[in-house]
């Protein structure tokens, strides 16, 4: 039996449903890899809790349901303050340790380099350290000890499948997709005839959407997935290369939550126009990334209803890849693209591969 030494960074939605998939699948992992996972460190904001020899099950569930419950590491029985995630690497970590990064904070990047310069393994579900500067992109995919399959489609494996084009020598022409849960449940409800503001409300009510929606509704999450498949094809763009659509004005971005959504009355008219134009041309209306050409965008468009795009309902994400192969007719690839249960899944399939390369 191999036991792989854990370092978690973050203990939010995603990473305490890490935590329950890692207890869940002991006896699996243990039977099908020979492999037990051992978390020797978890840290959040706050502080962190450490353990050399692995924190055992029955803690990590005390620990996984205070912090549902908004209590903080450095405020349970096993937690002390730290500041400093490299720290906790640096104390943690010993040979095969693997550090994940449950966060959405770019904090945590001196910690994440750390662990790659120390032959470290290292799973991302942030996307902020691959959508730095392209110098640390080159540098942290550059060890072959990153995974970062659910920066892009959760658990939907689209960076798999694009490192599988790549390494098949195929010529990736472009990538078509739609990358955010929230902004596909909002254009299906525009499809439904719903105004754009009872649409945003309601994702809003069912926490659909982040706890301030201009961070969905602003289109930087799509934009930093776009950039990190662009970079993937070796092109050398940054963030502010990419064009992004918002979907609200300036005007809007300051105030309150309450305000803001209250606001949102004044532009269902202009969106009630552009789905009555598009549903007039056979189409509908997408919130779409688009990589082609050495360049990236996202923002709405409006796509045939007939086509893949089109036929998407819901919260799931997708991408088209138009390839050399796959021409005219598009590899496509559909799944749950939201949601830290199956992010988590995704997590934990890139901590086990990196495991079983040793």
């Amino acid at each position: 039996m191999r036991h792989i030494p854990l370092i978690v960074l973050g203990v939010g939605g995603v990473g305490r449903a890490l935590l329950r998939h890692i207890i869940a699948n002991r006896d699996f992992h243990a039977a099908r890899f020979g492999l037990r996972l051992q978390i020797v460190a978890l840290v959040d904001s706050t502080g962190a809790v450490v353990e050399p020899q692995g924190l055992q099950d029955e803690t990590l569930q005390e620990i996984e349901q205070a912090k549902a419950q908004g209590t903080p590491l450095v405020e349970t029985p096993y937690g002390y303050h730290a500041s400093d995630a490299r720290a906790i690497v640096d104390v943690a970590g010993t040979d095969g340790a693997i550090v994940v990064d449950c966060t959405a904070s770019d904090a945590v990047i001196p910690a994440l380099e750390l662990a790659l310069e120390r032959g470290y393994g290292a799973v991302l579900a942030n996307k902020k350290p691959l959508t730095g500067s392209m110098a640390l992109f080159r540098r942290l995919t550059g060890s072959g000890r990153l995974r970062y399959e659910t920066t892009v489609g959760a658990g939907t494996p689209m960076i798999a499948t694009l490192e599988s084009l790549i390494r098949s020598g195929d010529a990736v022409r472009r990538i078509r997709g739609i990358f955010s849960g929230t902004l596909g449940y909002l254009m299906s409800e525009l499809q439904s005839d719903r105004p754009f503001s009872v649409a945003v409300r309601q994702a809003y009510q069912m926490g659909y959407t982040e706890p301030d929606p201009r961070d969905d509704l602003g289109g930087m999450d799509v934009a930093r997935k776009a950039l990190i498949l662009a970079r993937m094809l070796g092109w050398g763009l940054e963030l502010d290369d990419v064009a992004v659509e918002p979907l609200f004005p300036p005007d809007m971005a300051e105030g309150s939550v309450d305000a803001f959504l209250a606001g949102l009355t004044v532009l269902d008219k202009a969106f009630a126009q552009r789905v009555e134009e598009a549903h007039g041309q056979g189409c509908t209306l997408r919130y779409v990334a688009e990589i082609a050409d050495g360049r990236c965008s996202v923002g709405l468009q409006s796509v045939p209803m007939d086509s893949p795009l089109g036929r998407l309902r819901g919260s799931d994400n997708l991408a088209e890849f138009h390839t050399r192969w796959y021409s005219p007719s598009p590899l496509v690839i559909q799944g749950r693209g939201a949601g830290v249960e199956a992010t988590a899944a995704g997590v934990l399939s890139d901590i086990v591969a990196l495991a079983q390369r040793g």
